[in-house]
């Protein structure tokens, strides 16, 4: 018997652990992966998330491993030209940079800081959910080909974007497939302390640094564009953005094929069924462009704790205590969780459509909202999740230039700052 039944540890996982092992509950998590691997995927938190990083003793585990501060989210045309740059320093005291790290890092970071109440044993399969009376208290799990079952008083289904856990309690959802894939890559170099998206006219080419003098590169490719050559792609992508044409020398005489990532969006229904509560990739997935899933994990696993902490006083039916939790659960991240979606999803279409009429609405919108101190202020705030504050039907109007630029009032920060458009806009210096 366990408090609390983690099912995943990826990073929502092993999120909801270090919240809900901070507690004082006993956690086990649980991952069908004998080990971590290097995959490329949620590399860069929003400022939203630090100061949960660092309640749980994580934060100074990613430092000292290098991780990266960003101060700018940057998005430029082909040519390195400025079209719209995110000034996190305007924000307030402990929201003004981004934190960059690669994934496996981060596993590690988390890894190191769960509470000593946490047991978290990979090469783990979770084969079915077992309930009573309508309720899920447990689950089957078989480790080494011997199956044993641990009961539960909270599961949570952090088994990502396909989750099994999801569609056993029959939660569904909507998804919609992007038309491209990402191709990914690194190489050896420096970047500025900036992610940089780039709009060419094949799509979205997406830069930014990584500890250990590395740059990741992200670019969006059609499904079968990767066959043949490899380095004729990679010569062809320094081609198409001249920005990024380091990239022909970056690259190795024989490179390898870069890892192709299908592209989508995803909101469950629902984040929850009695007794059970779904975190991470299995409750949402959006389009990587705007940064936001590393941070809605770890809102995830936070708000999932702090309710329960409200209901539950170290005493007494833990069980309850979590099904009078679940409901406010729902509540708190649905709003913030559907805002998210169409916040991603918007940003993304501004990139990646690749129709020269949608390009050139795209670009006036992107250099209206630069021009605009107000509309920057605004999005800066969203994107590093800090609240709700959507666009107004007038704010998008004036992103159009449909309206004049509302009267700056004296509280306003700009939000931005002013780009170079020298050499140096390629935000990339040759690898030490």
């Amino acid at each position: 018997m366990t408090d609390v039944l983690v099912c995943g540890a990826g990073v929502a996982g092993l999120s909801a652990a270090c919240a809900l092992g901070s507690l004082g509950l006993r956690v086990l998590v649980v991952d069908k992966a004998p080990g971590i691997r290097p995959v490329a995927k949620g590399e860069v938190f929003q400022p939203s998330a630090l100061p949960a990083l660092q309640e749980w003793g994580v934060l100074s585990r990613l430092d000292d491993h290098g991780a990266l501060r960003l101060s700018r989210l940057v998005t430029r045309d082909e040519l390195g030209g400025p079209l719209l740059a995110i000034d996190y320093r305007d924000l307030p005291e402990g929201s003004r940079h981004l934190l960059a790290q690669d994934y496996p890092g981060i596993l590690r970071a988390l890894t190191a800081g769960l509470p000593a109440t946490v047991e978290l044993r990979r090469a783990t399969v979770v084969t079915e959910l077992t309930g009573n009376g309508g309720r899920i208290d447990g689950a089957w799990l078989k480790e080494d080909g011997r199956p044993y079952r641990v009961r539960a008083g909270l599961v949570v289904a952090a088994d990502g974007v396909s989750s099994a856990l999801r569609k056993q309690v029959r939660i569904a959802g909507y998804r919609r497939a992007y038309p491209h894939r990402l191709a990914t890559f690194e190489v050896a170099g420096t970047a500025a302390d900036a992610f940089t998206a780039y709009r060419s006219p094949r799509g979205l080419r997406l830069v930014y640094p990584l500890p250990g003098h590395r740059v990741r590169v992200y670019a969006q490719v059609e499904p079968d564009e990767l066959r043949g050559d490899a380095r004729r792609w990679y010569r062809g992508l320094a081609a198409d953005v001249p920005a990024l044409d380091w990239l022909a020398d970056a690259v190795p005489a024989r490179p390898r094929r870069p890892q192709s990532l299908p592209v989508s969006r995803f909101l469950a229904d629902r984040l929850i069924a009695p007794g059970l509560a779904l975190a991470g990739d299995a409750a949402h997935v959006v389009h990587p462009m705007a940064a936001q899933g590393l941070g809605c994990a770890v809102a995830d696993a936070q708000v999932l704790a702090a309710l329960i902490a409200e209901q539950w006083d170290g005493a007494g039916d833990f069980a309850a205590a979590v099904d009078r939790a679940l409901p406010a659960y729902q509540a708190d991240r649905m709003p913030a969780l559907v805002h998210n979606q169409r916040m991603s999803h918007r940003a993304a279409r501004l990139i990646t459509n690749t129709s020269p009429i949608v390009a050139r609405i795209s670009g006036r919108a992107l250099r209206r909202t630069a021009a605009d101190p107000r509309l920057v202020h605004l999005m800066a705030y969203n994107l590093a999740g800090l609240g709700i504050r959507p666009f107004s039907a007038a704010d998008r109007l004036r992103q159009f230039g449909l309206l004049p630029r509302e009267r700056q009032r004296p509280d306003h920060r700009a939000g931005s700052q002013a780009v170079s458009d020298s050499a140096s806009s390629s935000g990339w210096s040759s690898g030490v």
